[in-house]
């Protein structure tokens, strides 16, 4: 799901920049006054297993993949700022070490796996968690995958209108709608069920560990 430089018009990702930018100073003075040190280590591993889980990705035609964030399951143990952080972050270094995903479209990356996906699975899962817990975390984990796969294709797919050289060629990536809607949301709905347990799993792993090491 991480979208390579040259995909996205300047148009968009500079404006994206901006809002990024304000989104990532204000959530680094968050962190500083909501986590204490024995939040810390859990959302250090929680943080480094989506950096490694997130390089497991199935390729999807048009240069874009499909795989895993993690963002769910981070939003659900840490809540909103400490995920869209945790998540920015890794983005952040699969772009600039690894080469997976743009520098150009690291805010686009950024604001829509780990800040639209944060807010939506945190949402969620707070709105039903006192109906069915389990329940709640699975969906978190989904909608936490498929909304930005709707937001990126969404992103991708105005491209062709966003800019054309003379001959009315697009400039940057070349499919509209009707291409990147199905070609990222089918995929992402299918894994996001694999999110979902892998939400429900994580949580019920982290509860009980941190049960083991409250008891000793």
């Amino acid at each position: 799901m991480h979208i390579p430089d040259g995909f996205i018009a300047p148009q968009l990702y500079l404006p994206l920049y901006g809002v990024a930018a304000g989104l990532w100073a204000y959530g680094a003075r968050r962190l500083g006054q909501d986590l204490d040190e024995a939040g810390l280590p859990w959302l250090a591993a929680i943080t480094a297993a989506a950096f490694a889980a997130s390089f497991i990705a199935l390729p999807l035609p048009g240069g874009t993949s499909a795989h895993v964030t993690g963002i769910g399951l981070l939003a659900v143990l840490f809540g909103f700022w400490q995920a869209f952080m945790a998540g920015s972050l890794v983005f952040a270094m699969q772009a600039l070490l690894f080469g997976d995903g743009g520098v150009t479209t690291l805010p686009l990356n950024a604001l829509a796996m780990a800040g639209a996906g944060a807010a939506a699975a945190r949402g969620i899962y707070l709105l039903l968690r006192r109906l069915h817990s389990p329940t709640a975390l699975f969906l978190a984990g989904w909608i936490g995958l498929v909304l930005p796969a709707l937001l990126l294709a969404l992103a991708l797919g105005i491209q062709p209108w966003l800019g054309q050289d003379a001959l009315g060629r697009p400039l940057y990536f070349p499919f509209g709608l009707q291409v990147t809607l199905p070609a990222l949301l089918i995929p992402h709905a299918l894994l996001g069920l694999g999110e979902g347990l892998v939400t429900v799993l994580g949580w019920n792993l982290i509860q009980r560990m941190k049960g083991r090491y409250s008891a000793g």
